[in-house]
């Protein structure tokens, strides 16, 4: 013999205990979504540089910021190029030391 006791939950208890499990499961998702979105932007191909941009031999583009009338490429053999951003010629270079 089955001596336990049948509960009937009130119909407002089980849709509370339904909504609560539908948005814990939306904020789990949502945390996922978000985790993920972060991890494939930080851990891209490199920076977006313009097309128009030519960089020395060898040289490829670790970083790039563009200012008013400039912009600079930082490459990854540790110098800065500064470029007009009218004319796309390379202005000044900077050489990055490591002490």
């Amino acid at each position: 013999m089955d001596d336990t006791p049948e509960l009937d939950e009130p119909v407002n208890l089980r849709f509370l205990r339904r909504l609560i499990t539908v948005l814990t499961v939306v904020m789990i998702g949502g945390l996922l979504l978000v985790v993920g979105l972060l991890v494939t932007r930080f851990y891209g191909q490199g920076p977006d540089v313009p097309e128009s941009i030519t960089l020395p031999d060898g040289q490829s583009a670790t970083a790039f910021t563009k200012g008013d009338g400039w912009y600079a490429v930082v490459t990854d053999g540790q110098q800065i190029l500064i470029f007009d951003a009218l004319t796309g010629q390379l202005k000044q270079t900077i050489t990055i030391s490591t002490d």
